[in-house]
């Protein structure tokens, strides 16, 4: 039987009942039919909707353990190790827990280590990779794990064909939100100018002059719910000790608890919540805070003792950093 810890939490919008679901350049908002056996004792077909996608999920659980601010992690992640990127002059670019390839980014496999040598000979030394040598997946885990180990929990792929096998992990923590039985809500509005009221030329709509009439799709839904899908095989999969693999497990539900405790506001109209505190199987902050803590120090030895990892990054041009 696979090991899943599953968790499914009604929402609702914070104000109002609309709210603004993620959309994509080709065909707009997500939409598609659900078996809803709710609906009636046989069941029916129901309009659904994809509130948010798997990838924007994973990157807003990441982001709650990310200080914008400061550009760091939060102080609940001390002594977790992961790669920053910094330019010539040492200012900070980016991290592998902002970027969206993780620590294969590509900023970061072409720069440089501190001391001048290559990242990615770097990488494919610790994950010891060769042309004539299967993959490790021990050997590629323990690697991850001591540079950065929520990559372990939110996947990373190496496609480059400088590091022999490609490695790839894929997701352990997978979310998305849908919403059930929804419909639309229209509405538009006008951006007016009070200034210009004639229109020259080269002072049109294009360049943001004159009034604009525009049009907007909110959508409504008798249910909005968020599911959370943690593959505990595939944590133990890594072949990590088990305090290690318990790590992981409990870096996945703090980020998902601190998630859903600071509020859900994936965009501006879109402002969701949870309907109840107390979900089923999540432990409070506190408590996951505090084994976190626990578990972190256990392990320090393995997370290169929560040492950054800083790379230079020094011009735009692939192969040359």
């Amino acid at each position: 039987m696979p090991q899943r810890n599953i968790l499914h939490v009604p929402l609702a919008p914070i104000a109002g009942d609309r709210f603004q679901p993620t959309g994509f350049p080709d065909l707009g908002a997500a939409t598609f039919k659900k078996f809803d056996r709710s609906a009636s004792a046989d069941g029916q077909w129901v309009e659904a909707l994809l509130v948010e996608s798997e990838q924007s999920m994973a990157n807003h659980l990441e982001g709650v353990g990310w200080d914008r601010a400061d550009q760091k992690q939060v102080d609940a992640f001390n002594g977790l190790p992961y790669v920053q990127v910094v330019n010539a002059d040492g200012e900070y670019l980016t991290s592998s827990r902002t970027e969206a390839h993780r620590l294969a980014s590509a900023f970061i496999r072409e720069g440089k280590l501190q001391d001048g040598s290559s990242m990615i000979e770097h990488l494919r030394k610790v994950m010891e990779l060769r042309d004539d040598k299967p993959l490790s997946a021990r050997s590629i885990a323990s690697a991850i794990f001591s540079l950065d180990p929520l990559a372990l929990v939110h996947g990373v792929f190496f496609a480059d064909n400088k590091l022999p096998g490609q490695p790839k992990i894929a997701r352990a923590l997978t979310s998305f939100v849908e919403a059930v039985d929804v419909q639309r809500a229209e509405y538009g509005g006008v951006k007016k100018d009070d200034v210009s009221h004639s229109n020259a030329e080269g002072q049109g709509s294009t360049e943001g002059f004159g009034s604009i009439p525009f049009h907007r799709t909110l959508w409504t839904a008798r249910s909005i719910t968020a599911s959370f899908v943690l593959d505990l095989d595939q944590l133990r999969s890594y072949g990590l000790p088990g305090s290690a693999s318990r790590l992981l497990e409990i870096i996945a539900l703090w980020e998902i608890r601190n998630l859903l405790d600071g509020g859900m506001r994936l965009r501006t109209m879109c402002d969701l919540a949870p309907l109840n505190d107390d979900i089923d199987g999540l432990p409070s902050a506190d408590t996951l805070g505090a084994e976190l803590r626990s578990l972190i120090e256990e392990n320090s030895s393995a997370l290169n003792s929560g040492n950054l990892t800083t790379v230079v990054w020094t011009t735009g041009k692939k192969g040359k950093g």
